[in-house]
């Protein structure tokens, strides 16, 4: 029997989770319900307000309504099959699923990533070039810049996948983990895996360690920039500079612990996943938010409208 599991190949995982304990798995369901309810209402409250406020019809906001929708997309891969797991127990994941999920897990973070890139270039623009911001900006270069952050995550996945794909598995299923991630997934492989990882590790953690120096050096340059600028936006300015500034150190700092070292595990790795799934989803819209007063007074207003179109109604 022992030589039939390492002779034939796998056809599903076993999610090994977070506890065992039964008290510790529902106190954590119903900690990530909240959350991930949270993230979801974040999330659609800003793309809602830009959509039906016009005062944010501006490529700042547009870009910021499309990383709210990848926020929830990056977020909706893996909580759903996190709370079934600690809810149901339901640990088993199809060789296929378990593909797909990683497809898609990278898919949309490597969007984002992309995409934070994209926002960087945008404020760069409105500071350095605040005349033609909206010439520069316009509507179909938008378009083009959210559809080129989209590619660049699709082409991110497919690599990661592509590797992964073509591999033999035929021995152990167990993953260490809650959710389907390149890292424990290798280490399954019966065969050695070293060219695999160290292709990965270029495509993967070196790729986000340079973007992040890169964003870095950017903003750097946008706050010496607003410095020697004397304008009534330029609070503003800093606040949404700020804004974004964290909200990638929040993103890429655990994207670099986990994917720019050799895939070795540490006992760190588990809550370190936790924070860039379930929670930073559900903190970048507060970040932008709170930090910006144009937004939380278009919230207020979107609201008001809601109101009293419900006291209308029941008049």
């Amino acid at each position: 029997m022992d030589q039939d599991n390492l002779t034939s190949p796998v056809t599903e995982f076993l999610l090994l989770g977070l506890s065992q304990s039964r008290q510790i798995q529902l106190f954590l369901f119903s900690l990530f319900l909240a959350v991930y309810a949270t993230t979801w209402l974040g999330n659609l409250i800003i793309i809602n307000t830009v959509i039906s406020d016009p005062r944010l019809h501006t490529p700042m906001y547009f870009l910021l309504a499309n990383l709210s929708a990848i926020d929830v997309s990056f977020s909706t891969v893996t909580v759903p099959k996190l709370l079934d797991h600690l809810l149901l127990g339901g640990r088993a994941i199809s060789f296929n699923g378990c593909m797909a999920q990683m497809f898609f897990f990278h898919f949309s973070g490597g969007a984002e990533v992309f995409f934070l890139i994209v926002m960087a270039f945008d404020r760069y623009v409105a500071i350095y070039k605040p005349l033609h911001y909206l010439t520069i900006m316009n509507f179909d270069v938008c378009i083009g810049l959210v559809a080129g952050a989209w590619l660049g995550g699709f082409a991110h996945s497919i690599v990661q996948v592509a590797l992964l794909i073509r591999l033999p598995f035929c021995g152990p299923n167990m993953l260490d983990n809650f959710f389907c991630d390149v890292p424990q997934v290798l280490k399954l492989a019966c065969t050695d895996t070293s060219v695999e990882e160290w292709l990965m590790l270029s495509d993967g953690g070196l790729e986000a360690t340079v973007c992040f120096g890169v964003l870095l050096l950017s903003y750097t340059v946008i706050l010496v920039m607003l410095r020697t600028r004397v304008s009534e936006g330029r609070q503003k300015a800093y606040n949404t500079c700020l804004a974004q500034i964290t909200v990638v150190c929040l993103i890429f700092g655990p994207n670099i612990f986990v994917y720019a070292r050799p895939f070795q595990s540490f006992a760190a790795d588990k809550a370190v996943a936790v924070l860039y799934i379930v929670f930073i989803p559900m903190l970048n819209p507060m970040i932008y938010t709170l930090r910006n007063t144009e937004m939380k007074g278009a919230i207020k207003r979107v609201f008001s409208r809601v109101l009293v179109s419900w006291k209308g109604l029941n008049m």
